[in-house]
Order: structure tokens, then sequence, then C-alpha cells
């Protein structure tokens, strides 16, 4: 078997690593979110902040077999390194996923790294993967997926209205794009409380942010063809930034959407800062996104508060992810 590194550059291998991808998902979950090949590539030149993983196909005899993915942390937990392998259905069972997940081990040790993570499905198979490989499940995350076209909308109005006057001492900010620069600093500061969400036994530091990585995601959703719409609460007496929530539309197919994040600062809450943020944001979306369908997010299975207001919103649950880590 032949491992090589993939570059953005390369069509063909990009098709080939998304051919391999799909084919995994339509067996094993084919409700899942698939990359397009532009959509892989664009993944490995900027990834989510610019910091982009690597990719490596297997092949056999020139046919793809497997596909590895390694996300080498740049900003925090720069001990660690997290992993994806995917096989073929047409070719498992013959230990290509063992030997991918072997080559990305390696070079964990090699770039000086002690710990790899590795999510897969909740599956029995596998679950018995991870074991066999010495894994420690550590988390469960969740994958929901919000139906605008059966959304009552009616739902979504009661619930702004009822946040609405729960927080009276907010204002809402809406953006599209960029942070203009007098909001970067403030928003440094929200976009840090996501560390107060369950991290479960994940042996993980806290997520690091600076105006500059928050200057480097905006790029890497920009140039990877994402519209970003920001729905930010600012308190009225001060002009403090407490809470916001990021919505990512895709350009190539306008029907979806990624909730990328919903955060509320901990001097802020409970003022219902989450259901003002999130049912503002559908109601400013059905608007500026005609063609938008679906709304992907992901949330720790024990993130009970989110998930509630989630459910409230019309979000059904699409996969459960078991996520795992261990020592090398």
């Amino acid at each position: 078997m032949e491992i090589t590194r993939l570059s953005p550059d390369d069509e063909v291998g990009c098709a080939e690593a998304v051919a391999v991808d799909s084919a995994g998902w339509k067996l094993d979950r084919p409700e899942m979110l698939q990359h397009t090949p532009k959509s892989f590539a664009n993944m490995l030149r900027y990834g989510w902040d610019m910091v982009p993983p690597q990719a490596y196909l297997a092949r056999e005899e020139g046919i793809p077999v497997g596909l590895l993915t390694i996300e080498v942390p740049r900003y925090d937990n720069t001990n660690q390194t997290w992993l994806d392998v995917k096989v073929h259905p047409d070719h498992r069972g013959r230990g290509i996923g063992s030997e991918l997940l072997a080559y990305g081990e390696n070079m964990t040790r090699e770039l000086g790294r002690d710990v790899v993570g590795f999510g897969g499905l909740d599956l029995p198979k596998a679950e018995a993967f991870a074991a066999r490989h010495g894994f420690e499940q550590k988390a469960i995350e969740v994958n929901r997926r919000q139906d605008l076209a059966g959304l009552d909308w009616d739902i979504v109005q009661r619930l702004y209205d009822e946040a609405v006057a729960a927080s009276t001492a907010y204002e809402l900010v809406t953006l599209t794009g960029a942070l203009p620069d007098d909001m970067l600093e403030g928003m440094v500061a929200v976009t840090e409380s996501i560390n107060d969400a369950p991290k479960d036994d994940l042996d993980i530091e806290d997520d690091v942010f600076t105006p500059e990585r928050l200057r480097a995601y905006e790029e890497a959703q920009e140039k990877s063809d994402r519209t970003l719409y920001r729905v930010i609460a600012r308190a009225k007496e001060t002009g403090e930034l407490a809470g916001h929530t990021v919505v990512a539309v895709e350009q190539e197919r306008p029907h979806i959407g990624e909730q990328h994040d919903t955060a509320v600062s901990r001097d802020h809450r409970g003022h219902r800062l989450g259901a003002l943020l999130k049912s503002a944001m559908l109601l400013r979306l059905r608007e500026a996104e005609p063609a938008l369908t679906q709304i992907d997010t992901w949330n720790a299975e024990s993130n009970n508060h989110m998930i509630g207001i989630n459910e409230q919103l019309n979000y059904k649950i699409v996969s459960r992810f078991l996520i795992y880590q261990k020592s090398v």
C-alpha cells in the first residue's frame, strides 16, 4: 500500500479522497454532511483558522482505498494531534485502517507530541477498532440538524419575544463577515467563554484566543467560500460585548449552513441571551439566505443547556460520535 500526502492543488487526489470518504458515510451514516472536492481542497488550504490539517491518501495498485487526516493544533494543546481514518467499504477488514492509524501515530511522535485523539461513529465496529488500538473513550459529541423547511416560525418568534423581554439591558448587533476593529478585543473575551462548555473526560487545555486568531478564522472562512453571519449581544449601559452566535453558509451549496459558535460571557448569563441570539439569527437568515434549508450543529452530549435551546428550534440528532484519546 502506498500512502502519499495530498496537496490542495491536486484536483484528482482531492476528488479521490472525497470518493473514499463519501463511500464510507453512505454506508455507515448517509445523513452526514459530506465534503465536495472543492470544500475538501479548501480545508487543506485554510483549515478552520489558517491552520490546515494534513491528509494522506492510501492507494493499492493505483486504486484509492483509505484516507488519513491529521489535525495538528498550533494555538493550544500543542502536545496533541487528532486523527481521522476512513477506509473505502470495498476494502475494509484487511488492516488498512490499522496501518493508516499507525502512520498517524508515528507522525505524532515525530512531531514531538504525545497524545492522540480519535473520533468515531457510535457503532460497534468503530468502538471495537478504537479499543483494539488502545484508545479510551473520553467524551460523546452529538451532531444535530435543523430542518428549516419544517421549522415552526411562530415558535421561533415566540422564543425571540420572550428572550427580548428577559434581556432588556442588552441590544443586538448583526454583522456579515469580518468584525469591525473596535469590536475585536471584546470578542476575544466572548469567544473564550466557549471554554465553559463541557469537556467531559477529555485531556485538553482551554482554547486560547487572540485578535490574530479571530482574524485568521475570518480569513479561512472567507477563502473557503463561506459567508459568516453574526449576531452579537451588547450591554446597553456599558457597551460590553456579552455573547454571540455565528452561522456560516456555504456559497457552493447555499442550502447548507453550519452553526460555528454560540457563547455567552460568564458575567452576562441568566438573561436568556442564548435563546435571544439563536432565535434572532434564524429570523435574520430567513431573510438573508432564502435557499438555506438546513443548519448543522455539534454539542457535547452533556451540554444540556444548549441542547435544550436547540430542541426547541427543531434540531434533530443526525449522529453520535464517541471521542477517544491515548498517549503515544
